[in-house]
């Protein structure tokens, strides 16, 4: 058992735009299990790593204060500024997510990470859950959340890989086109397969 809290079971919980998977990571956490949160590393690296931030994108910056939804618009409608971002900030993120992991001594442990199949974290992982949602739905959800327009959340929905392919890639789909309730006990039932599938 030492050994296992040493090593533990990792699953990858992702999904698009307004899917659900914030949601899915509450019922997790209320049901007692340890859920990292990769947009949380995120926002650490990004302090982390501000000055070469603020030379790659100055005009995303009011003074020393990052603009993150100016810094969305810029990189959501160039991929190169895009790819930029990304490849100062993925590599910090690993490191901060395998410094928490490390951490930790929980025998089963999540990680919310919404680029986990576009960035190839699937290796890392001994299993991936998909929370899908038709597309309007999620356009909706995220608008109302983020008070972002619907331009906005196409644009990074574009940036992301089509839920088709992710329900190809992923070990596990979760459904949530119904109630939360509907959602929680598709959770309850998923955990109960997991534990038995990976002994956990």
């Amino acid at each position: 058992m030492g050994d296992q809290a040493k090593h533990p079971i990792i699953i990858g919980l992702t999904g698009n735009i307004g899917s659900g998977k914030s949601t899915v990571a509450a019922f997790l956490r209320e049901m007692g299990y340890p859920v990292l949160d990769a947009d949380l590393l995120a926002e650490r690296a990004r302090e982390l790593k501000k000055a070469e931030l603020k030379a790659l994108f100055p005009e995303a910056f009011l003074g020393e204060e990052l603009d993150r939804r100016r810094l969305a618009q810029l990189v959501f409608s160039d991929p190169q500024k895009l790819r930029a971002l990304e490849e100062l900030i993925h590599p910090e993120v690993r490191r901060l997510l395998e410094e928490e992991l490390s951490r930790l001594e929980a025998p089963l442990v999540f990680v919310e990470i919404p680029l986990l199949f576009e960035k190839g974290w699937e290796g890392r992982l001994q299993g991936t859950i998909l929370v899908a949602a038709p597309l309007e739905e999620r356009l909706k959800r995220a608008m109302a959340r983020s008070g972002l327009s619907r331009e906005e959340v196409l644009a990074r929905e574009r940036a992301q890989m089509p839920e088709e392919e992710k329900r190809r890639r992923a070990t596990w789909v979760l459904e949530n086109r119904g109630s939360l309730e509907d959602l929680r006990a598709q959770v309850q039932a998923l955990l109960g397969e997991i534990r038995a599938i990976l002994g956990a």
